[in-house]
């Protein structure tokens, strides 16, 4: 009865709001939590509450086999759109799944081979993203976020322990948004496989997964209206023409396929000290461990036309059937060696020291329209820590490409973390230093309306930070300073004649100048009774903002009353602002998927954006409510973040989801 139950109720979802989320920290009632916890807890020969489905990561199977408690609050429900996050907002072409890019100043922190298509990534699933479950009993979970039949985003999720030692479980993920104007249409395909063993002694371990995506993006060139919000008697938004019109699979669509197969074994040696042990928060903390991790990744990136470019999208060359691919097959070997020394005590872990050894192996097979390569890479890791008690730990690890395509690329990193007192607060002091091989399309493009062949010199980027955070005033700040040399990024050709034949050529530039950057990011939560006001701002200063194009100065602000209603319903009601200051707004070139600093150089008006929202909880349920861009209907008409492309209109979304454990 209770399968055919789950059924219903997923076939309900899916034909009715489809939803999305990832999980939350954040405040709950403590009301609430006793009437769950008398749920959960009633009597029965075994106990099923969310106590016992619990989870781990890659991360944290690198320092140890621990779990967590599957999070089931709403906190932060509301935010399903990755390229919505308070925290680390996105300009874009106007509508969900579209080309994507940071707002911030964000440094890519990765060495090695790279393709240098990141558009779509906020919206693939990653293998290192996969969690890993021990549930006591069947746990299976659904998302649906939508409204009718706009941004259909839904999620399924089903795991169970075959044995106590064994647990399988698999993934299913898809959406579709017909977005604002003609050709914005997005949809998705994503599923996971996964498994975590665990031997009864504790001492081996295997993780392993297979992940699959499929995105495909179509584009429309942008509107030909490019005064669109200054004419008061405009139309729906869907009738506004747009420079591509091709449809069904004549549509200009970018599509990206991105498959891994990952399998990781780990051994530990000598002794274990357990922590908690026989309850579900244990923790192993081994002496010795060796551990081998294989990945095999497979992608493919192809922009694909079948019309005329009569509105000029495209630089000036004739062609109608565009169909430019890049394919790349990549296998690593990483292996890993730890050892920790600490005291037989854990009450709290002091004086431990950790030292990390490794070696990866990467073999990359490339291959584009008249051009193959293969490349290796050889990368010697290295990690040294000392936790001094449960209140300081200082850590350093270095990354070392010692031969192959890509030698002479480092990352070297240090941190110190140091907790002052549960009253004082928390430091953390970091810094790090990167020599980084440019990525490949900034080296070469062999496409149809863009060829270019280049030998950069890497990027060094070297950084420096202090934050300190204070959870008993809500508090949070870091400062950041990056010097940056020989930055890449794209720009649009020289044309001081006009020549149409160079109009929208862009090109990869290399910065012959020093950057320098600093970032101040400030977070204060504020509460008073049942209503809470969270704030973050970031200011970004350098001597060459316009080349980076990002905003000096970013605000999110987020007001918002908690309540219990009928002692059961814990919510949320509230509303959010966000701000940027105006900036040089870029460009986007279709073909290559790269957004471009013009010859323009235009800074759009910006204006504070509005959504209201409420969240809620009933018992194993979350819920949200949200209507985006509440401020439309006042000022202003629009905006923009890309040049010619129109950013979402007002929107109402719902979304619901529901966990399963007993």
């Amino acid at each position: 009865m209770k399968a055919l139950l789950r059924v219903l109720l997923l076939s309900l979802c899916s034909f009715s709001f489809l939803p999305a989320l990832h999980a939350q920290e954040g405040e709950f009632s403590s009301a609430l939590d006793s009437a769950r916890a008398a749920e959960d807890n009633k009597e029965d020969s075994v106990i099923y509450s969310a106590r016992y489905i619990r989870y781990t990561t890659l991360a944290m199977m690198k320092q140890g086999t621990f779990t967590y408690q599957i999070d089931t609050l709403h906190q932060n429900f509301q935010y399903y759109n990755p390229q919505n996050q308070p925290m680390n907002p996105s300009i874009h072409l106007g509508s969900y799944g579209l080309a994507t890019r940071d707002l911030l100043f964000v440094p890519n922190k990765t060495i090695g081979f790279q393709t240098g298509f990141h558009s779509l990534d906020r919206y693939l699933y990653q293998s290192d993203s996969v969690k890993y479950y021990r549930a006591r009993a069947p746990f299976s979970e659904l998302y649906n976020v939508g409204f009718f039949f706009d941004d259909q985003i839904i999620r399924a999720k089903v795991t169970q322990n075959i044995n106590p030692r064994l647990n399988v479980g698999g993934e299913f993920h898809a959406a579709r948004a017909d977005g604002y104007y003609t050709n914005q249409r997005y949809n998705d395909l994503k599923s996971a496989v996964f498994a975590w063993y665990e031997s009864s002694n504790h001492r081996y371990n295997l993780l392993t997964n297979a992940v699959f995506n499929k995105l495909i993006s179509t584009e429309n060139g942008s509107i030909l209206n490019d005064t669109i919000f200054r004419d008061p008697e405009r139309g729906a938004s869907d009738s506004e023409p747009t420079k591509l019109i091709g449809t069904r699979d004549n549509r200009p669509r970018h599509t990206w396929r991105d498959n891994n197969i990952f399998l990781r074994q780990s051994l530990f040696v000598g002794r274990l000290d357990t922590i908690n042990a026989g309850k579900p928060e244990q923790q192993i903390l081994p002496t010795n461990r060796m551990s081998h991790s294989l990945n095999v990744h497979f992608q493919n990136f192809q922009f694909y036309k079948n019309e005329e470019d009569v509105n000029g999208v495209f630089p000036f060359v004739q062609s109608r059937l565009t169909d430019d691919t890049t394919r790349v097959n990549t296998v690593t070997n990483d292996f890993g060696y730890s050892f920790y020394l600490r005291g037989k005590s854990l009450a709290f872990i002091k004086n431990e020291v950790k030292i990390d050894l490794g070696y990866q192996h990467d073999m990359h097979w490339y291959r584009d329209s008249g051009y193959h390569a293969f490349l290796q890479n050889s990368t010697l890791k290295a990690g040294i820590g000392y936790r001094f008690s449960d209140r300081v730990t200082i850590t350093g690890d270095l990354n070392q490409i010692v031969q192959g395509a890509n030698f002479g690329d480092y990352l070297y990193e240090a941190k110190a973390d140091i907790l002052l007192s549960n009253t004082i607060g928390r430091v953390v002091l970091g810094a790090y230093t990167q020599n980084k091989s440019p990525e490949w399309l900034f080296q070469r493009v062999n496409y149809t309306y863009h060829q270019w062949e280049h030998n950069f010199e890497k990027t060094k980027t070297t950084n420096f930070s202090f934050s300190y955070r204070n959870a008993a005033i809500g508090f949070s700040g870091k400062a950041e300073y990056f010097l940056i040399s020989n930055h890449l990024y794209y720009k649009e050709v020289d044309n001081p004649s006009l020549d149409p034949r160079k109009l929208r050529v862009i090109e990869p530039a290399q910065l012959g100048n020093n950057i320098n950057l600093l970032k101040l990011s400030v977070g204060q939560n504020f509460t008073l009774g049942r209503f809470h006001f969270k704030n973050y701002a970031v200011y970004q200063k350098s001597d060459y903002n316009a080349v980076l194009a990002v905003p000096e100065l970013y605000t999110w602000h987020s007001l918002y009353y908690n309540g219990l209603l009928y002692k059961i319903v814990d919510f949320n009601l509230g509303f959010d602002v966000r701000f940027n200051t105006p900036f040089q707004t870029p460009s986007y070139a279709v073909n290559i998927g790269q957004f471009y600093n013009d010859n323009t150089g235009i800074e759009f008006s910006t204006y504070p954006i509005v959504d209201v929202w409420t969240t809620a909880t009933l018992k194993r349920a979350n819920l949200f409510l949200s209507y985006n861009f509440l401020n439309q209907h006042i000022w202003p008409a629009g905006y923009y973040t890309v040049r010619r492309y129109p950013m979402n209109n007002a929107n109402l979304r719902i979304g619901i989801a529901w966990k399963f454990y007993d």
